[in-house]
């Protein structure tokens, strides 16, 4: 094994994880009577700066380092029927980020609604479940991952 393996690991794990930490964890961030935008939190500025400009040069990043473990590790590593199926997952993740989260927070996020405002208190309600069905997606993929197991 190269030396610079480890490294090369632990930073494509941490753009992976990266590229979906604002979907999961902005949806907490909403609260009636204060748009998230105005928000003095600096982890939900980050969170914020993240989702809106982030993305691309995490994704650039996530794909440069997975190229260079498949490089560095093989690419009989990638008829592993856990890591494909773990690929397919964080893929089904990308399309709910992407598709459904992103764009319903946006509509969320800027507006300072009413404390009994119902249409908006059950949206981010929503997007709450979106982000628990995305933590559990992660999970599943970090098990996978870590566990390695035969699957057919």
């Amino acid at each position: 094994m190269p030396a610079y393996l480890p490294v090369l690991l632990a930073t494509h794990i941490l753009l992976a994880v990266s590229l979906f930490l604002p979907s999961i964890l902005l949806p907490f961030a909403l609260r009636t009577r204060r748009a998230t935008v105005e928000s003095g939190s600096p982890v939900v500025r980050s969170l914020l700066w993240a989702q809106t400009h982030g993305t691309l040069l995490i994704g650039t990043g996530l794909a440069l380092t997975g190229l260079a473990l498949v490089a560095t590790l093989g690419a009989q590593l990638l008829q592993q029927t856990w890591l494909l199926l773990a690929l397919i997952i964080y893929f089904v993740n990308l399309a709910i980020a992407f598709f459904i989260q992103r764009p319903n927070l946006r509509g969320l996020i800027g507006i300072r609604a009413a404390a009994d405002d119902k249409v908006w208190l059950d949206r981010a309600k929503r997007q709450r479940y979106v982000s628990y069905l995305m933590a559990g997606l992660v999970g599943t993929i970090g098990f996978l991952m870590s566990s390695k197991p035969v699957l057919w």
